[in-house]
């Protein structure tokens, strides 16, 4: 073999050999890169706060959640959850939802009306005929569109879960009629249309965190609150209000919030799991809503609670003055659209 034949066989063998080099390199670096992927999409935990305790069908639906997203991710995505107001109260969970510092939180409706004002209608008094027709607008496009309604304000909305009906128990005076509450100190959410629905009763309202309210009606800061059965219990407020009035005044429901800072940054397949796992976990917890409520009842019966099942139409006529100031605002078109749905 010639000189010339020598280098060109030594040529190719050296080219062979650094793109054999070059080849492992790049596939260690892709391997290196999908390894990274990968430990990238198993260390997504996203933080939870509400300020429920863990007994409360909030916080079991929320634990429904993490089950329902681990499950669908396989196990590269899950929940911390916070309970108890440990991260603060609502609003404060919904300004860190704003700032990013907050991932998801679950609110009342009511404070979220200090953010996007229209969601106040769901704090107005008999606004849902009945349970079913409370379901059936918040399934349906009317329900989607307020779940939207705070983007702009980075709040997105991913589901709604039950709170039942809110009713007003007290310590000494049962609420029979509005004019009961005359003179009567009652707590109420942090919200505008709760502390009016309180006045147009006639009623003094008192926006006082879920986590003081205890001592408060033990101090007599308060005469009595207002919040559905499941709450009543698993606050232990019996133990100091032995009167509940089966009034049935709202049915607010709760939100779950993500902050949409956060929504942003995550991958399409970790929404799409994120949204499926609130979907199931919304039907679960509707479902133990009602088992709840049940128990929850039976419970505070056998705490030697009095129950009173008023007529609603004083209520009702009491609170229609409030109803009409809406008249003409989008929150009274909202309204209008709520109270018509299902009639045709």
């Amino acid at each position: 073999m010639g000189k010339s034949a020598s280098y060109f066989v030594l040529g190719l063998l050296v080219g062979l050999l650094v793109s054999s080099a070059s080849y492992s390199f790049l596939q260690k670096a892709d391997r290196s890169t999908a390894d990274e992927q990968g430990a990238a999409m198993r260390s997504i935990v996203l933080k939870a706060a509400h300020n429920l305790d863990q007994t409360h069908p909030v916080h079991l639906a929320m634990e429904n959640l993490k089950q329902r997203l681990e499950a669908y991710s396989g196990g590269a995505v899950s929940l911390d959850i916070y309970p108890a107001g440990q991260l603060g109260p609502q609003t404060q969970c919904l300004e860190q939802l704003q700032n990013g510092t907050l991932d998801i939180t679950v609110v009342s409706a009511s404070p979220m009306e200090g953010f996007v004002p229209e969601i106040g209608v769901f704090s107005l008094p008999y606004v849902f005929r009945d349970r079913g027709h409370y379901w059936s607008v918040l399934d349906s496009e009317i329900g989607r569109e307020v779940l939207a309604m705070g983007i702009d304000k980075n709040l997105r909305g991913l589901c709604f879960y039950d709170s039942g009906s809110r009713n007003f128990y007290t310590k000494t005076k049962l609420i029979k009629h509005p004019n009961d509450l005359k003179g009567m100190k009652i707590r109420v959410m942090n919200s505008k249309t709760a502390m009016d629905m309180i006045r147009a009763m006639g009623g003094s309202p008192t926006p006082i965190s879920w986590g003081e309210l205890y001592s408060s009606l033990q101090q007599g800061t308060v005469d009595g609150a207002e919040n559905n059965l499941p709450s009543f219990y698993s606050s232990k407020h019996y133990e100091v209000c032995k009167l509940f009035s089966l009034d049935g005044h709202t049915r607010i429901p709760d939100m779950v919030m993500i902050s949409e800072h956060v929504w942003k940054d995550l991958p399409q397949q970790v929404q799409n799991w994120l949204g499926a796992a609130a979907r199931d976990a919304s039907r679960f917890q509707r479902e133990l809503w009602q088992i709840e409520s049940q128990k929850a009842l039976n419970a505070v019966r056998e705490e030697g609670i009095e129950f009173f099942h008023p007529d609603q139409a004083p209520f009702i006529e009491a609170v229609q003055p409030m109803l009409r100031s809406y008249d003409g605002t989008p929150a009274g078109e909202l309204l209008q659209r709520i109270k018509s749905y299902g009639n045709s």
